[in-house]
């Protein structure tokens, strides 16, 4: 069985025996207090670090291992619509109850948790949480307001350089800071390059620290062929992990010196 977490949708059976398949997701898990009903993640689920070198791995986020997953015995899969593939999600909904997250922006995001907290008997925790998030994201307005709107990118691979589109939750976080996204015009995560990055008028190059770890030599690299243009290195982990790590990115984006 599917279900879905775009919009907000009561639940009324609570699940106790959960996989993670999206790391993100298994930190707000952790932040519900969920240890005994976690019983398997994937090996990219790094946080919390306990979990990872203690719970069961069931593979990696687009290469799930089925027979490691049968052996567990689920009774709810918490997938996402971009960290796993569409033919993976399909096959384990034959068999277990799947949620299938879809997470563009900050309101699905908060959605996604409330959904979440129904399914997993933790309503109230996850309602609490999403409050403090937008009293976070409310503050971080108000604070980002006086901002100049600058023009950037959001690099995550090089060779060849992608970038961040305009449908991503990358995207969204980029707009609460006070950025507007060079890239706005194109769908998913679009291969670019310098010469590309120049024409459409980047003031900012942002280089994440995942799923590619960009290093200072990059900054260099880039400023070098781009001389005119601001190039700052930025954890990966708060443009674009949703969950609970939201409360730690609205205080990083606030002070992110832009």
């Amino acid at each position: 069985m599917l279900l879905y977490s775009q919009i907000n949708t009561t639940y009324h059976k609570k699940y106790r025996r959960i996989i993670s398949t999206v790391p993100s997701l298994t930190e707000l898990l952790s932040d519900l207090d969920l240890e005994q009903e976690v019983i398997g993640i994937t090996k990219f689920c790094v946080h919390p670090a306990e979990w990872f070198h203690n719970k069961a791995r069931v593979g990696g986020t687009k290469t799930l291992k089925m027979e490691a997953i049968k052996k567990l015995q689920p009774e709810l899969i918490i997938c996402n619509k971009e960290e796993n593939t569409r033919e993976q999600v399909e096959e384990l909904s034959k068999i277990y109850t799947v949620l299938l997250t879809d997470i563009s922006n900050l309101e699905s995001a908060l959605i996604a948790i409330r959904n979440i907290g129904q399914l997993t008997g933790r309503i109230e925790q996850a309602n609490n949480l999403t409050i403090s998030i937008e009293s976070k994201f409310l503050q971080l307005k108000k604070a980002t307001a006086e901002r100049r709107t600058q023009k950037a990118a959001y690099l995550i691979w090089k060779e060849p350089f992608m970038t961040a589109g305009g449908d991503t939750f990358i995207n969204d976080m980029m707009a609460h800071c006070g950025l507007t996204n060079a890239f706005s015009d194109v769908d998913r995560y679009p291969e670019t390059s310098l010469i590309e990055l120049n024409r459409r008028g980047c003031e900012m190059i942002l280089l994440s620290s995942e799923p590619y770890p960009f290093k200072q030599n990059h900054v260099a690299e880039i400023k070098a062929a781009l001389q005119d243009v601001q190039v700052k290195l930025v954890d990966g982990e708060m443009f674009s992990w949703y969950g609970s790590r939201l409360l730690k990115a609205a205080d990083y984006l606030e002070n992110l010196s832009i």
